[in-house]
């Protein structure tokens, strides 16, 4: 096993790579179980320790638990995280039981509010009967060690959700489009570091559509960019094992220098609002 650099998360002694497996690509899929499985234990054999899934990845949750169930070993030594998109506590809380049923775990390393849009969704969730509720009793019954945010439409409503939510982590959006936009990776990173909160980057190659090798954009350096950038680690789906040997030997590569950072935004600068489809404000 060739083990990758690691970091600490959050404010806890666990140790996890700068790299993890997203529950994109081939994860996020119903009926392709050999090739999931070879992705995920290319994953373990590259050194990767951070499995990302949620209940909304199609049979993402349910290759992983398979291969866990049938390496208990192989589970014991990751972190697995997982997601809820739901947003009352009742139907979180069933979110939960069936992630942790199916990933065939007693308890989740991290747990997400899934792809918070907007202040409505926001104020639903801080609800007395909101999913909030849920995440932080999750969290002090033992059934999760982490509480999270995930989020790539407004950066002001995970703004607000670092502040005043006793969170451990929060995924955003990671790439040369976020930089020069502004509001995830700067004002979002920075408040979530200054309460010692993880960060954690996805959609690193803007769903495949960043990857223009004959303008010099390559999935090698938008992941380099990417973990360059203000963030703890980064998440990627795969669609095969060489995807996967990619995304670990991105951490492996020198940093990208300054110049070379300004480069890559200056390819992105003239179409950015566009380029930030994800957002949702097309």
């Amino acid at each position: 096993m060739s083990l990758l650099p690691e970091v600490a998360f959050s404010t806890q002694n666990h140790k996890v790579t700068r790299v993890g497996l997203g529950g994109e690509g081939v994860l996020r899929t119903f009926g392709r179980e050999a090739e999931a499985r070879e992705v995920i234990l290319s994953a373990l054999n590259q050194g990767i320790t951070y499995f990302d899934t949620a209940p909304a990845y199609s049979g993402s949750q349910n290759y992983l638990g398979s291969v866990w169930k049938e390496n208990p070993e192989a589970r014991a030594g990751i972190f697995q995280t997982s997601k809820s998109a739901e947003r009352s506590y009742d139907r979180a809380m069933l979110d939960l039981e069936q992630s942790l049923q199916t990933l065939g775990s007693e308890s989740l390393d991290l747990w997400q509010i899934h792809d918070l849009r907007s202040m409505e969704e926001m104020h639903r969730l801080e609800a007395a009967d909101g999913a909030l509720q849920a995440f932080v009793r999750a969290k002090e019954e033992g059934l999760v060690r982490h509480i999270g945010v995930t989020g790539h439409h407004d950066p002001r409503v995970l703004e607000l959700c670092v502040q005043n939510w006793p969170l451990d982590s929060v995924l955003l959006p990671c790439n040369p489009v976020e930089t020069l936009l502004g509001g995830f990776l700067d004002t979002v990173a920075e408040r979530a570091k200054a309460k010692d909160m993880a960060v954690i980057g996805m959609k690193c190659l803007g769903a495949g559509y960043y990857i223009q090798p004959q303008s010099g954009v390559t999935t090698e350096k938008l992941l380099k960019y990417a973990l360059d950038s203000n963030v703890d680690l980064i998440i990627g789906g795969c669609s095969g094992p060489q995807e996967v040997r990619t995304l670990a030997q991105a951490l492996r590569e020198p940093a990208m220098t300054e110049n070379e950072r300004r480069q890559m935004e200056s390819l992105f600068r003239p179409n950015m609002q566009k380029l930030g489809f994800y957002r949702g404000k097309l």
